[in-house]
């Protein structure tokens, strides 16, 4: 996967590039927007065969814009111990996706705490999840 250099630093680069880009564009309207970057799978710890990494369990979730309360890491980092790894492969899994996106819904955007069962079928929020908006 290279660091500076390799597959996943040549799709990561252009990625960068883009939300830098798209935060210039905006000028100010950036201060009332949150842009979400995530993934639907992670990536296993440990290197396989190939020097890459296969796809894996937890993952991370980066926000952009003014309303983010920024410049830290939220949620729980378990560690990349072998006794920390789901599954003794991956990255554990520490937060829901929909917590994050439920405090964007509610506190950005005005969603009613109500109606999030509408947005989330099925989901139960564990109500303490990250508060990543910082007014709201």
């Amino acid at each position: 996967q290279g660091r500076a250099q390799g597959q996943l630093a040549s799709r990561l680069s252009p990625l960068g590039q883009g939300l830098a880009a798209l935060a210039q564009h905006l000028g100010p309207v950036l201060q009332d927007t949150v842009v979400v970057v995530m993934s639907e799978f992670g990536r296993t710890v440990h290197q396989n065969g190939n020097g890459g990494t296969d796809h894996g369990h937890g993952n991370a979730m980066w926000l952009l814009g003014g309303a983010v309360a920024g410049g830290r890491v939220h949620g729980r980092w378990p560690g990349l111990e072998d006794a920390a790894l789901y599954e003794g492969r991956d990255l554990a899994v520490t937060t829901d996706f929909r917590e994050v996106l439920a405090d964007i819904a509610c506190r950005h955007l005005g969603l009613p705490d109500a109606r999030l069962a509408q947005l989330f079928p099925g989901w139960q929020p564990l109500g303490d999840g990250p508060r990543v908006i910082a007014r709201g």
